[in-house]
């Protein structure tokens, strides 16, 4: 019965080192938030995430209300010194959002779909936020600074005129 075990398990090693390897577990991506929201709203800004507003200024609009598709920016702070960027998936009210965003606290490298954000600002700007937080079933107790919120759009010029233009070989008709 040894000489039978010790056969297999010399017949296991050889298959083993002909190349065969027995079928491993697929890891999940680990998300970080800057690639998950470029590619979740279409914002094509790269960098780490405390750069995004900077970046989106002249190219992308901005402003201070959510919308569905948008990106919330971030600003660096405390424990998130590289910031962070999250897409609205859903405006509730005037002061509560949902986000669908990745890498963010309990959830590393995860992304978490349909997460409560909610404006705590004074000024009802959305310049300071609470996030829910899965671990305690409630908004956390962190205040984040926000710059607000960067659409899927171009910007428009400063003076709030809009230029269309016609290729040449198009006449009037």
């Amino acid at each position: 019965m040894k000489r039978l075990q010790a056969a297999a398990v010399a017949a296991l090693l050889g298959i083993f080192a002909l190349g065969f390897s027995p079928p491993s577990v697929k890891a999940e991506p680990y998300w970080q938030c800057v690639t998950f929201a470029r590619m979740f709203s279409g914002i094509g800004i790269y960098g780490d995430a405390h750069t995004w507003w900077t970046q989106a200024q002249g190219k992308f609009a901005t402003g201070e209300r959510p919308r569905t598709g948008a990106v919330l920016a971030f600003q660096s702070s405390g424990r998130m010194r590289l910031g962070h960027v999250a897409v609205v998936s859903e405006v509730l009210t005037d002061r509560v959002i949902r986000v669908t965003h990745a890498n963010w606290g309990g959830s590393r490298g995860k992304v978490e779909e349909n997460v409560t954000v909610v404006d705590v600002s004074d000024a009802n700007d959305w310049s300071a936020v609470k996030v829910w937080y899965n671990p305690i079933n409630d908004l956390g107790t962190s205040v984040y600074p926000t710059h607000g919120f960067i659409y899927n759009s171009p910007a428009r010029p400063s003076d709030g005129l809009l230029l269309a233009s016609v290729p040449p070989s198009i006449g009037q008709p």
